[in-house]
């Protein structure tokens, strides 16, 4: 972990954040990768709602979410356009699919910045079902996106339409249900989760991916032959580069997570979180090099964007350059030039190695 801080060193983010428009350049890049389509569906449309009630979760706790419910005229236009940006989303547009699908429910969030619409699609066959979300399009949320399609080892399904972004589910145990249920589980490997998490600490600081609280992240299991792999993944986008502070970029300084901090400080010595996050480097500046053109693309698009209020871009790139001790920050005018200064920095470092 970053011994520069102590731990104890509690972080709060800014209580709303400022949404920021898909600008030319940005939709410029999503059309030319995929990104920008026509969807049938706009998150404005399913504001429109007649009523709802909340949603209550198996134990009977209310998940903060509620359902929601159209009248029936918008419900049959809305609810095929639903199914058609699934198969979108999951069979480039084949709609063949479409005939097995139906929504089961419609659910909508208040908490947060984002406000997301989140959609139960149901296979009629074998009552399999998946989920997606609907929210209003945020440029640096979609620069996190992308960055983690990029950089980790993680493949991100998403679309764009004018003010709407369509986000896949991402599969895995929130972070604070693991800690509270399977964290000291009989079975579980608390070293590899550990050592996740060190890797997971060390990608966000590069990548400059903020607020990756327990509840923002999910953990996949894979069952190995001889013992369970963990991969921890972050779901929330919301907060890529635009906070002043640097240790609200890496996630071992969140109280929420402090069980995963416990259990690095239990189970590793100093050399060996070293070892980890220069593993953990070395993987991003591999990915760095085969993705180059496609990464430039959209570097060279998010140095000139406007993603982030001034003052914290000045904190930051203050902050970063004392931390690294490289005054290359200093001349940064951007979040964007800041993290382009963050993975030179990763190649640099790497080829020294």
């Amino acid at each position: 972990m970053h011994k520069d801080v102590k731990q104890e060193t509690q972080v709060s983010i800014s209580k709303k954040k400022d949404f920021y428009p898909i600008n030319p350049s940005l939709k410029s890049y999503l059309g030319q990768y995929s990104r920008d389509v026509q969807l049938p569906v706009q998150y404005s449309d399913l504001t429109h709602y007649a009523h709802s009630i909340p949603l209550i979760d198996q134990n009977g706790n209310d998940t903060l979410w509620e359902t929601v419910y159209f009248s029936q005229l918008d419900m049959q236009e809305i609810y095929p356009g639903l199914s058609m940006i699934y198969a979108m989303l999951k069979a480039n547009g084949d709609i063949s699919v479409m005939e097995h699908l139906y929504v089961d429910r419609v659910d909508y969030c208040s908490f947060g910045n984002s406000n997301p619409f989140r959609v139960k699609i149901v296979n009629n066959f074998n009552d399999n079902y998946d989920y997606f979300y609907v929210k209003i399009a945020d440029a640096s949320r979609i620069y996190g996106l992308e960055l983690e399609h990029i950089l980790s080892p993680n493949r991100i399904t998403y679309l764009t339409d004018r003010n709407t972004l369509i986000e896949e589910h991402i599969a895995g145990i929130p972070g604070d249900q693991f800690i509270s249920q399977h964290l000291h589980a009989h079975n579980a490997n608390q070293t590899r989760i550990a050592k996740e998490f060190v890797k997971f600490n060390e990608r966000c600081f590069v990548k400059l991916l903020g607020d990756m609280r327990a509840y923002n992240f999910v953990i996949d299991i894979t069952p190995d032959f001889d013992a369970m792999q963990y991969r921890i993944r972050g779901i929330d986008f919301d907060q890529q580069c635009y906070e002043g502070k640097k240790n609200l970029y890496l996630p071992q300084f969140f109280r929420e997570n402090l069980p995963f901090v416990e259990l690095c400080m239990k189970y590793m010595t100093a050399e060996t979180v070293f070892q980890y996050q220069r593993e953990e480097r070395a993987l991003i500046a591999n990915r760095i090099k085969t993705s180059r053109y496609r990464l430039k693309d959209l570097i060279d698009v998010m140095v000139k964007d406007h993603i982030s209020p001034d003052k914290k871009v000045t904190q930051l790139k203050q902050e970063l350059s004392q931390h690294y001790q490289n005054k290359l920050f200093l001349k940064c005018q951007t979040m964007g030039e800041i993290v382009k200064t963050s993975l030179r920095i990763v190649l640099e470092k790497t080829r020294k190695a």
